[in-house]
């Protein structure tokens, strides 16, 4: 999830936030061996603006699917078919906005614990599933004005609390280190338009099991959404790459996962307010996605793979708690 899991009423009219990739140990982006290369699904805050929701608690059930091929110069070929590949998760989160100001900002906590479970075909036969890493963001919203603009930054935080298998930890859906993740919102909202970009940056710590240190990633989400009554329309889109380089380890012998990918992604997005919640629905897909570089040790041959799919989201938002709305002052009687 990023410094956004947690937004203000969504450009979806709610609250919308992130969850993570499952682990794909045999499609090698540029990461450690084992990894999918990115703690964070793109596309789960798509619709997030940069506006706070009002004071108070707030919940969400968020389910979303990913189905793709495995692609790139070194995808696995099976009679001439690509290899498949599934992931499937479920968060559950709260966002709680107690009122604070800092700086002429509305400060927000938020924090979601997804799981996951991902089948990759034959010949790889990979199917792991249990908790993924519980993600926690602080953040700070901006309001400019009466022009519409807001501006939110945030740190968000992974922790290496989902499920590892696996001498490196990298076995199943969870990872054994930490993620942090600093976010940059910037949102147009007025009049029922809701125009978000959203960017951030997946910054990892060293795996403590073989002191590899995978690269970070960036992500880009873009949203142009118009409300019409309680309804909500439009396009979204999104960027996920690798920007820096891995740091390799004795462990495994100074060798380094080198691929490099780059993978855009294009939807739509409706929702509906129904007053004490609110329902959204988005789905794109991927229409770019290449990688390159190829795996240390094989000099000559470009091994590099990537996914290419699409992913539907469906995300339930309500309201828990809200603080009690001020008394208007009694009318004093005029007694004769």
């Amino acid at each position: 999830m990023n410094g956004n899991w947690g937004t203000g009423v969504k450009a979806k009219g709610s609250v919308v936030f992130g969850l993570t990739l499952s682990a794909i140990a045999s499609t090698a982006h540029a990461y450690e061996f084992g990894f999918s290369g990115a703690v964070q699904a793109p596309g789960i805050v798509l619709g997030a603006s940069a506006e706070a929701p009002p004071p108070g608690l707030y919940g969400f059930n968020q389910v979303f699917t990913y189905q793709g091929k495995i692609v790139g110069p070194g995808a696995p070929n099976v009679g001439g078919a690509l290899v498949g590949s599934k992931s499937d998760t479920v968060a559950n989160g709260l966002l709680w906005v107690p009122g604070w100001s800092f700086l002429g900002a509305t400060y927000d906590v938020v924090g979601v614990v997804p799981f996951t479970s991902t089948t990759i075909g034959s010949p790889i036969d990979f199917a792991p599933a249990g908790m993924q890493n519980a993600f926690l963001t602080n953040e700070l919203s901006w309001k400019l004005g009466d022009s519409g603009f807001f501006v939110k930054t945030g740190l968000g935080l992974y922790m290496p609390t989902g499920t590892q298998q696996g001498p490196a930890g990298l076995s199943n859906v969870g990872v054994p280190w930490w993620t942090f993740q600093p976010n940059l919102v910037f949102s147009y909202v007025k009049n029922g338009w809701s125009l978000t970009a959203n960017i951030f940056e997946e910054i990892n710590t060293k795996n403590p099991l073989t002191n590899y240190r995978s690269g970070n990633i960036l992500h880009a989400e873009f949203t142009g959404t118009k409300a019409f009554d309680k309804w909500t329309l439009g396009p979204v889109a999104y960027y996920v790459g690798q920007v820096t380089d891995d740091r390799s380890s004795a462990y495994y012998n100074g060798a380094i996962n080198v691929n490099r990918y780059n993978v855009w992604a294009v939807g739509g997005l409706v929702g509906y307010d129904f007053g004490p919640a609110s329902v959204n629905v988005w789905a794109l897909r991927e229409v770019s996605a290449n990688a390159s570089g190829g795996t240390a040790g094989l000099p000559g041959i470009d091994t590099a793979t990537v996914t290419k799919g699409f992913a539907i989201y469906a995300q339930l938002n309500y309201r828990i708690w809200a603080p009690d709305e001020p008394k208007a002052p009694a009318v004093p009687r005029l007694r004769k």
